[in-house]
């Protein structure tokens, strides 16, 4: 039996509302993946999205001050709006999920019956990739599939900096230089520096990729070509 681990970005379950399009065609993906390898499993830590950045802003807008903004009060904001996102995910996948949402993954009673487990957001100070690291080492999955809005990680935001560039593959210890080693609620980073920490310490590789392509996700999952960054060593 083979479990991977999924973080699914917010940035693709809800870019602006929620991508009934995208969900449609990984459900479909997925199923197939599933029947094609009767033993395998699949965990799906569900990111904020939509909703965590627009209710966030809205804490922002109101609390002006950022001496009295609460970090805290804005990472429980998102942590609720992956709540919601991950119920949707588990609704859409009905039989395959048998277990409830997993919002504690260090709990006692999380249970994995089904052929897919789903989480979301558990606390403050980190993302649901963080989560997803848990997970992989809780049930022992050494490879974690981040998926995202974007294909490859590059060395600067392109959106910003004309000459970044893709990267293929990256060392834990030259990607934590990017990252940092500061968790800032809403904060844009391919993976999130705290679980950056645990990963590299776990010796999880972790494959960013733009999970919107369906059909390269499977390819990543059946160990095929992709296109991605793999994160690791």
């Amino acid at each position: 039996m083979r479990i991977s681990v999924l973080s699914v970005g917010g940035s693709i379950i809800a870019p602006d509302k929620v991508n009934s399009t995208f969900l449609s065609g990984f459900l479909a993906k997925i199923r197939q993946y599933l029947s094609d390898n009767p033993e395998d499993k699949l965990i799906f830590v569900c990111g904020g999205g939509a909703p965590a950045r627009v209710y966030q802003q809205a804490y922002r807008e109101v609390i002006t001050d950022p001496n009295e903004q609460d970090a805290n009060a804005q990472d429980w904001i998102g942590i609720k709006a992956t709540h919601i996102n991950s119920e949707l995910v588990k609704a859409i996948f009905g039989d395959l999920c048998k277990d409830k949402v997993v919002t504690n993954p260090t709990a006692d009673d999380v249970s994995f019956t089904g052929r897919i487990l789903v989480a979301g957001g558990w606390k403050p100070g980190f993302s649901t990739d963080t989560d997803a690291v848990y997970l992989a080492k809780r049930f022992g999955a050494k490879k974690i599939i981040n998926l995202s809005n974007i294909a490859k990680v590059y060395t600067d935001d392109p959106r910003k900096n004309p000459d970044a560039k893709p990267i293929d593959s990256i060392s834990w210890a030259d990607f934590r230089k990017m990252v940092g080693d500061e968790w800032v609620p809403g904060k844009n980073a391919p993976f999130d520096p705290i679980a950056s920490k645990l990963a590299q310490d776990a010796g999880i590789t972790v494959i960013c990729a733009d999970g919107r392509a369906t059909e390269n996700t499977i390819s990543i999952l059946t160990d095929k070509q992709f296109t991605g960054t793999v994160i690791g060593g």
